[in-house]
């Protein structure tokens, strides 16, 4: 078993995830006591999220390859990410190591199209909806991208940054996030991308029509394959 390296605490609610499905993978595909084999460092929310804010890449990409490097250090043979919004740096932090990066948005975008859809939805913060890095390199492999409006965007920041990285999940978000999915479907998406980490916290497949494409859960997926191939 390959040891897999996580860069986490974006947030930590979502960290937590990774981490539980990437251990219940190992023991369903294995059985008996086995774990996962990895290796995680943890930087600071807050302080990531108030440089982001202020536009502060290099300064975030710093903190990041830091914590890189320390995971490959302490015996990672391959990398993820536990975030969609810092995969902004996720570049710089590919060329600072050895190691390879399993990008979030391959990930969903090859999900996506195994499924045979061309057109799809993505929910998730403000920054990563509005940004080039992320849904260029969704559309890269040949996929159509549509998001919620402006003011449906703000209410999603709401519900991720004061509701679901405070461990909270409520029925009226839920509700809320299920409206803006089915705007999408009618805007012409195949499926849905739950492009944030706590998004899966909040919404499930049994919760919509189209077929959903929880990020995390993907990510995982692919980790597993690669450390036990």
């Amino acid at each position: 078993m390959q040891t897999i390296g996580l860069i986490g605490g974006m947030s930590w609610e979502s960290s937590a995830v990774y981490y539980r499905l990437l251990n219940n993978g190992v023991e369903q595909r294995l059985g008996g006591l086995s774990s996962a084999s990895t290796v995680m460092a943890s930087v600071n929310f807050a302080e990531v999220t108030a440089l982001q804010e202020q536009e502060k890449w290099d300064e975030v990409a710093a903190i990041l390859v830091a914590a890189a490097q320390s995971v490959e250090a302490a015996g990672a043979d391959f990398l993820l990410l536990c975030t969609t919004t810092f995969h902004m740096v996720a570049e710089q932090v590919t060329d600072a190591i050895s190691i390879p990066v399993i990008h979030l948005a391959d990930v969903v975008a090859q999900a996506c199209v195994a499924r045979g859809l061309d057109s799809v939805g993505l929910v998730g913060t403000s920054f990563s909806m509005s940004r080039d890095f992320f849904v260029d390199r969704l559309a890269s492999h040949g996929l159509t991208v549509h998001v919620p409006e402006e003011k449906q965007r703000g209410v999603l920041d709401r519900i991720i940054y004061d509701e679901l990285v405070r461990g909270q999940v409520l029925t009226a978000s839920r509700r809320e996030v299920v409206r803006m999915i089915d705007g999408l479907w009618d805007a012409g998406a195949g499926g849905v991308i739950l492009g944030c980490t706590e998004l899966e916290l909040l919404v499930r497949q049994p919760d919509v029509e189209l077929p959903v494409f929880p990020c995390t859960s993907l990510h995982v997926e692919a980790a597993l394959d690669r450390a036990l191939a």
